[in-house]
């Protein structure tokens, strides 16, 4: 009876082997990269900032739902159009205002 048991826990320890080697194994193709845009509409854009109270980078990215560097880049090209400008912060983590005259 104990040599049944030893080999029943012998052959789930084989199985575990060899999904482990299957696992390292690279598949047959090579998976490239694809480079996705993502663009914040100006509509959208400037409507999430006319509701906003403080206008922050990571605020932006969670209300239009883009990542962060999406929503920098989006802040930055309105910053230089002279629609928001920087008002606080620091190293990354600014706080924009909404320029009265637009």
């Amino acid at each position: 009876m104990g040599s049944d048991k030893r080999s029943g826990t012998s052959d789930s320890a084989e199985i575990k082997q060899a999904k482990k080697e299957e696992a390292k194994k690279p598949s047959g193709k090579m998976q490239q990269k694809q480079k996705l845009s993502v663009l914040i509409e100006e509509s959208q854009g400037s409507k999430a900032i006319q509701d906003m109270k403080a206008i922050t980078i990571q605020g932006l990215a969670r209300v239009v739902g883009v990542k962060i560097s999406v929503a920098n880049s989006y802040l930055r090209s309105l910053e230089v159009k002279g629609v928001v400008r920087s008002v606080g912060g620091y190293s990354g983590h600014r706080v924009y205002q909404l320029n009265q005259s637009s």
